[in-house]
């Protein structure tokens, strides 16, 4: 079924205290065929800060069209320092649970257990990445789950967020750790420095002229998957700005069809507009305007930048089907 919303945690499994009724849930792209298929978890970006539309539906139709019953993931972000909420590992524990759910549910969502990938965008990239490093670690505390594994068998990281120190995305770590992190959760969060022999395989992906997250993060990553011996890809367009998604027309035009990813952010504006919270109320009405979700629909570049950012797409726009064909070698010829 395409659409369902699958929630991932009971409301007693769940606490983030700026969530104000949110709930990390799924949104599914499944074939009606019921044969089985390979998995692919889509995992926008959006700083820690928010989980981008932009690289949620188009990629989700993208892998759905070349064969993949695909599943969104809207995690849990710290959209605003001045509720004092850092995330720590919710995320980390929100991706991990998604995974676990596939793998149990795979006869109900029609996936093959032992193909279950996730793509990952900027900030997604890092969650996605942090999972593959880091995924041993967290331990889901429902008997539901128990043995259930949470290790990807392939990860794509797009334009992915890996390293806290010199070419470090900051305000990432902030949202992760706050304002005040301390070394030993920066480092922890530093993906390349805990890259193992067990890694799963990873198809990474950037653009030199990357501004926001430096194309040194995906070299550093690659660096260490090849010292591992970890199989992987490593794809570097000449140019592009952040944030390309399947880097299309319809990217460009900013169709991203329903928001849905936005949920969290609607609810916590919506809180702010009751007086729940620390913030004045007119800052939920600012919220609504900043994302667009009042409805209105705003350009994002000008006619200048956006002609320029045109001229990038047909190259960049090549990375969907270079991952493709790397993730179909790999589930037949294995790692």
């Amino acid at each position: 079924m395409t659409g369902e919303k699958i929630i991932i945690w009971n409301e007693d499994e769940y606490s983030y205290p700026a969530a104000y009724g949110f709930i990390p849930f799924l949104t599914s792209y499944i074939h009606e065929d019921r044969e089985i298929h390979p998995a692919m978890l889509v995992v926008p970006g959006g700083g820690y800060r928010d989980v981008s539309p932009s690289e949620a539906h188009l990629p989700a139709m993208e892998f759905y069209s070349a064969g993949y019953n695909v599943f969104v993931l809207a995690y849990t972000v710290n959209l605003l320092d001045e509720l004092k909420a850092p995330l720590g590992l919710q995320p980390l524990k929100d991706i991990s649970r998604a995974v676990r759910i596939l793998r149990k549910r795979a006869q109900q969502y029609a996936v093959d257990p032992s193909r279950v990938a996730v793509c990952g965008f900027s900030a997604g990239g890092h969650l996605c990445g942090s999972l593959c490093v880091h995924g041993e670690d967290v331990e889901d505390e429902s008997p539901e789950y128990e043995g259930i594994s949470n290790r990807p068998d392939a990860a794509v990281l797009a334009y992915p967020v890996i390293t806290s120190g010199e070419y470090a995305h900051r305000d990432s770590f902030t949202a992760l750790f706050g304002k005040d992190s301390g070394k030993k959760d920066l480092d922890y969060m530093s993906l390349e420095k805990h890259v193992k022999k067990d890694t799963p395989p990873c198809f990474l992906w950037q653009t030199v002229t990357d501004l926001t997250v430096p194309v040194e993060n995906s070299y550093l990553f690659a660096m260490a998957l090849k010292k591992a011996g970890v199989p992987f890809a490593h794809h570097v367009f000449p140019e592009g700005v952040h944030g390309l998604s399947v880097a299309t027309s319809q990217w460009l035009e900013r169709d991203f069809s329903v928001p849905y990813t936005h949920e969290q952010i609607r609810m916590l504006a919506a809180a702010i507009e009751r007086g729940e919270t620390v913030c004045p109320k007119e800052k939920g009405e600012e919220i609504l305007n900043h994302f667009g979700l009042d409805g209105t629909k705003k350009e994002k570049w000008d006619p200048i930048t956006k002609e320029q950012i045109r001229q990038t797409l047909p190259q960049v726009g090549a990375w969907p089907k270079l991952a493709e064909q790397w993730l179909g070698d790999l589930w037949k010829y294995g790692a």
